[in-house]
């Protein structure tokens, strides 16, 4: 199946905007089989389906990471 490359995942946040986080494709599946995304500095990490359901996966200890609200795919 051909995934897309990057996807904004968009957390709600307490402010009047949203958190917005852009993540890319891995070379890693997650326990679903489901491709890795992950952003920049490594640390926001997501197992995305080909239905845009996301699982958090935690790239430390101790954490406790949110669901985003929503998973748009990004057109390259």
């Amino acid at each position: 199946m051909d995934y897309p490359e990057r996807y904004e995942l968009v957390f709600q946040a307490p402010a009047v905007e949203d958190d917005v986080v852009i993540v890319r494709r891995t070379d890693q599946a997650g326990a679903g089989g489901y491709p890795i995304y992950e952003d920049e500095s490594g640390i926001v990490r997501a197992e995305i389906s080909d239905r845009g359901e996301v699982r958090m996966v935690a790239s430390g200890g101790h954490q406790a990471p949110r669901t985003p609200l929503l998973a748009r795919r990004l057109v390259p």
